[in-house]
């Protein structure tokens, strides 16, 4: 059961966040404080039931036709009794759905299928590892402390840790590759990148931004780089997205130097990564590949300054916990840029919580 997702235009999806703000608040004062609360709290409980749907492969098991409870059972080899709570509790937030005794797909259980082209599934998987939930427990010893959870924890770098966690790894590899899929989506919508005709992802994973971009730029070739590991599973991707003869696919570090010869750099939640000093050693190095007349751009939040909720004020916890990075208002993110070098042009928002920030050499 297909559900095509479509992106609206930048400033209706901001009114839209502003309706939901006004609503959810209005079902925060429906009930007492302590409750309202409570279901914010048990939040988490949520979540972890829609990673046991995602690790199981209930929504892949649903996608070709409804079953009952038995024979859902026998194919994701879940016990009959357990599934049908764990399927209550989902359905009663409109994840799944029964009828006439059996279980089928709605728009909410559709993208935890794996193969579903915006899925969600590697993201929920990753949300609820075991490995993530540590690393969230240690919430309140990073925010006394100002330092990421992972170092204390594993004795190594984020990312050295993932280095050593092959499995983990894959995990979170999956889940960066479903956020890109929304994300090109959102930021092709929302930028054009038809000036362009070289464009460089720099730390993009396996390319699925990239795919993105080219598909909506049918003149411009691009250029994959990220560490060799990543890469690797990048032409798979590419040929299934009809670009790989448009792409040129480079293992490296940004550390170490970026591709040279294009005229756009993109990079998605890279430098939110890091804090400011890695981060700027990064764009230094963008900014020694990239000519004059080159662009940067990048996917990154923009911490707005009203105190409604956005999705950047959680990510930016995030980053405290996993590698002590940070999500950045326009003045930082004006400030990271100068010290690299860059004039910070503009910030173009798209219908997601990601913004296109615009930077020149100068």
């Amino acid at each position: 059961m297909p559900h095509e997702l479509k992106m609206p235009p930048a400033r209706i999806a901001r009114a839209a966040e502003r309706l939901r703000h006004h609503l959810y608040r209005l079902h925060q004062r429906s009930v007492p404080p302590p409750l309202a609360l409570l279901e914010m709290i048990m939040a988490g409980w949520v979540a972890q039931a829609i990673q046991t749907a995602a690790e199981l492969g209930i929504a892949d098991a649903l996608a070709d036709r409804p079953l009952s409870l038995d024979e859902l059972a026998r194919r994701v080899e879940a016990d009959p009794d357990s599934l049908k709570r764990l399927m209550r509790a989902l359905i009663s937030r409109g994840i799944f759905r029964e009828r006439r005794g059996r279980y089928e797909l709605t728009a909410l259980a559709d993208p935890l299928r794996a193969d579903a082209q915006y899925s969600m599934r590697g993201w929920a998987r990753f949300v609820g590892s075991s490995q993530h939930r540590e690393h969230w427990s240690q919430l309140a010893e990073s925010v006394k402390t100002g330092e990421p959870a992972v170092p204390r924890l594993r004795g190594k770098e984020a990312f050295e840790y993932l280095a050593d966690e092959p499995e983990f790894a894959a995990v979170f590899n999956d889940a960066m590759t479903c956020l890109s899929a929304m994300t090109a989506l959102a930021v092709v919508g929302g930028y054009s990148f038809d000036s362009y005709s070289t464009i460089v992802d720099v730390g993009g994973g396996h390319g699925m931004l990239l795919a993105g971009i080219l598909e909506a730029t049918p003149n411009a070739r691009g250029v994959l780089y990220d560490l060799p590991d990543v890469v690797a599973g990048a032409p798979t991707l590419l040929a299934q997205r009809g670009v790989v003869d448009r792409v040129r696919v480079e293992g490296g570090s940004f550390f170490d130097n970026v591709p040279s010869g294009g005229d756009a750099y993109v990079l998605k939640n890279v430098i939110h990564d890091w804090a400011d000093e890695p981060a700027v050693g990064i764009l230094r190095n963008v900014r020694a590949a990239c000519g004059s007349g080159a662009t940067l751009l990048l996917v990154e939040a923009v911490i707005p300054e009203h105190n409604r909720d956005f999705v950047g004020n959680w990510v930016d916890l995030e980053m405290l916990v996993q590698a002590g990075g940070r999500e950045r208002d326009t003045q930082q993110w004006r400030n990271l840029l100068n010290k690299a070098g860059f004039r910070l042009n503009r910030v173009v928002h798209t219908a997601s919580p990601l913004s296109v920030i615009e930077a020149t050499p100068f």
